[in-house]
């Protein structure tokens, strides 16, 4: 029988640095060793989960000190539910963070020349900051080791199952956390996934089996807009228009702000509803949310961005970066549901948006009607495919290419695309700055980065958002 390895556990470390992804970085005898769930100026004791030969990665397992610069979580299923990660460094610690990440990135990846980077834009509100939230209800829960801990002390029966709401626990897929109040989407939020659970269980309604895919309440997604207007989309396991009308006629009574209830039958395995239809039980089946003078609908599948606030500060200096003078073509690249050609419109001769999801695109054009804008074009397809030599010639050559990919960021054939392409100047939105770093020593061949501006999106979490204007060498 083979012997089981003994952990490697190496005791008072002092967490010296910030290092990415939420982690933090201790230095000993050279060895770079990446923590979780530490800060900077904590001592710890850290057990490893990898350990090369320069670099380990470890995880706490006591301290001995903690950090002066540490202040008290608001939330009371930190670090349970796996988000919110910073909540114990105050703001303008996080943010200071966040601008070394960007820089470390660019740096140490791009390893291209680069201009002085401009501060952080920070968030003005850094709670309840959210449109967009999604649950799961499952017949299952992760208990915190506390809670095991104290269970198992007092021999008190130690069960899982059950019903319950709340996000799915981190590293664990079949089990969530059941949460009783989240602070990242201002009420009635947590007040109708709530009511919801109480309701279904009182009515002896199943959640959902993550692990056996059985049961009927499944997921829900919550939207809100500044405009007042509020959508629930609840995903179900499989149809029963009785139990259906029950609990939807309960979730009007109670909550008449809500403007849009919608529901999804997913008898799939995955979560995701991108190849399913949401069917409109109450309302217009979709939402208006408000950037500066523009209107835009989103439906229960279109992607927005999820501050609104600090969106319309990240679409404001994308406009300011792509330096429009009202004559240019500009080709709006992964464009969504055209939010941020859109943005920039009146300051272009033409706006062409392309997208691979061809929702998104009818989003976009009923977009542009509802703002009156005529000189948006907006076609679904891999943009590979479709800038061609017949594409210019249709609708000319762009003078500025907005790209705002997805965290993996752009395929290698775009970012060649773009070097053929040689527009002017390129504005590189991006919600992942190693991607981005990667991507720009591409484009490093023709195009020399000539702003960088850092926007906070997400306050309290590691996630940082992060525009680039290139020009033309």
């Amino acid at each position: 029988m083979k012997k089981r390895r003994q952990p490697i556990i190496i005791p008072n470390v002092l967490v010296q640095d910030y290092a990415a992804e939420g982690k933090s970085l201790a230095r000993i005898d050279g060895k770079v060793i990446f923590i979780e769930r530490t800060v900077p100026g904590d001592v710890v004791d850290i057990q490893l989960y990898k350990n090369k030969k320069d670099w380990a990665e470890g995880f706490p397992i006591k301290f001995s000190k903690l950090s002066e610069e540490r202040i008290e979580p608001f939330c009371e299923h930190f670090e349970i539910c796996g988000g919110c990660q910073w909540q114990m460094l105050p703001y303008d610690k996080q943010l200071i963070f966040k601008q070394k990440q960007v820089a470390d990135n660019l740096l140490r990846i791009g390893k291209i020349d680069l201009p002085e980077i401009l501060p952080i834009i920070g968030a003005d509100e850094t709670r309840f900051y959210r449109n967009k939230l999604e649950y799961t209800f499952a017949n299952k829960r992760f208990i915190p080791d506390d809670e095991f801990i104290q269970l198992k002390q007092q021999n008190l029966p130690i069960t899982n199952e059950g019903s319950f709401g709340g996000f799915h626990a981190k590293g664990v897929f079949d089990k969530v956390v059941s949460i009783n109040k989240c602070h990242l989407q201002s009420e009635p939020t947590n007040e109708i996934r709530n009511a919801i659970t109480t309701f279904c269980i009182d009515n002896k309604y199943s959640f959902y089996d993550i692990k056996n895919h059985t049961g009927w309440l499944r997921n829900m997604m919550v939207r809100i807009a500044t405009t007042g207007e509020w959508m629930v989309n609840i995903m179900l396991g499989f149809e029963d228009e009785k139990m259906q009308q029950h609990l939807f006629d309960f979730i009007l009574q109670k909550f008449p702000s809500i403007t849009s209830l919608l529901y999804t039958i997913n008898t799939k395995v995955n979560d995701s509803i991108y190849d399913l239809t949401p069917v409109a039980y109450y309302g217009k089946g979709y939402i208006e949310e408000k950037l500066e003078d523009y209107n835009f609908i989103i439906s229960p599948k279109s992607f927005f961005q999820t501050n609104t606030k600090q969106g319309e500060k990240l679409y404001s200096i994308t406009r300011d970066f792509a330096e429009l003078t009202s004559n240019e073509i500009v080709y709006d690249l992964y464009c969504g549901t055209g939010s941020i050609g859109i943005f920039v419109s009146k300051l272009a001769q033409k706006i062409i948006g392309v997208e691979t999801v061809s929702e998104a695109i009818e989003d976009a054009k009923k977009n542009a009607i509802l703002n009156n804008i005529h000189h948006t074009h907006f076609f679904a397809g891999d943009v590979i495919k479709i800038c061609n030599d017949d594409f210019f010639a249709t609708h000319g050559k762009p003078n500025v290419i907005i790209t705002d990919p997805p965290r993996a960021g752009m395929h290698e054939k775009l970012v060649h695309k773009l070097l053929d392409i040689a527009a002017p100047i390129i504005v590189y939105v991006s919600c992942n700055p190693a991607t981005q770093a990667r991507d720009l020593a591409l484009l490093n061949e023709k195009y020399r980065v000539t702003k960088i501006q850092p926007v906070d999106m997400f306050p309290h979490t590691h996630h940082i958002e992060n525009v680039v204007q290139l020009k033309l060498r």
